[in-house]
């Protein structure tokens, strides 16, 4: 009884077979991504269109502005992106420059400019971590009446365009809130959880995070006293024990009592 399929030229066969499996593989990825690349082309014309529509809501809208940049960001599309991408095809900078302005780096990088101000002129108070809340409302104090009004996603939206210049500005959430760290240092987990400790309660002390984060005394002591070094966190001692305040936390109190 002969035995089919075996030897050489069975061999040959099945080297074949998965060839054209790996070639038919190859040929659907391809028709795959040529339709997303095509799919994506057409967001992108259908977005450029909305922007042409809606380019004065963009402008001058900050939740429209910051609801545009998301549907960018989705399609691959970096309105920060500098006019010379375009390779000056166009003559006088990207589309997306042109329409949010002379330059759509104009807003963006003068605003950074501020946050900058900012950061530096409080960072002896809070040891060079903001909340961004906090710069916005600082910027927005010193608005003139004809700029334009800015959201905290736009001052978030700022400290991206400092990144490529190398600087030490970056966020960090802490909590539900969004801080600004204008120095180069990276907090620890143990650092995080004090800070947002202090942001919840308003202060913290050696014993409340003995008992809240079950830490020995040791390890409180140590992380409260790095934040202290750093100026991230004010201590009161007029009370029998010594509370750590965050500066945030101080200037709302003052705020809310001055109401």
């Amino acid at each position: 009884m002969s035995r089919k399929g075996v030897g050489l030229g069975a061999f040959n066969r099945s080297r074949i077979t998965s060839a054209q499996y790996a070639s038919h593989g190859n040929n659907l990825r391809t028709s795959h991504s040529t339709s997303l690349e095509n799919q994506l082309s057409v967001f992108r014309s259908l977005l450029q269109q909305f922007a042409q529509s809606h380019g004065k809501e963009i402008r001058s809208n900050p939740s429209f502005r910051a609801e545009f940049a998301r549907m960018c960001t989705v399609l691959g599309i970096d309105p920060l992106t500098s006019s010379h991408a375009s390779g000056g095809k166009e003559g006088g900078g990207s589309f997306w420059a042109q329409l949010l302005g002379s330059s759509v780096n104009d807003f963006y990088f003068e605003l950074a400019v501020r946050v900058v101000e900012v950061c530096s002129a409080t960072r002896e108070e809070n040891g060079g971590l903001i909340g961004a809340k906090e710069v916005r409302d600082r910027i927005m104090s010193t608005k003139i009446d004809h700029s334009a009004d800015m959201t905290e996603d736009d001052i978030l939206r700022a400290v991206e365009t400092l990144k490529p210049l190398g600087s030490s500005y970056s966020t960090i959430q802490v909590g539900n809130k969004t801080y600004i760290r204008s120095v180069p240092r990276e907090l620890n987990m143990d650092q995080s959880a004090v800070l947002e400790a202090a942001q919840l309660l308003g202060y913290v002390s050696v014993s409340m995070i003995m008992v809240n984060l079950r830490w020995p005394r040791a390890r409180a002591i140590t992380t409260i006293n790095d934040l202290t070094t750093n100026g991230m966190l004010w201590v009161d001692k007029q009370s029998s024990e010594w509370e750590y305040w965050s500066p945030g936390s101080m200037v709302q109190s003052d705020e809310a009592g001055a109401m």
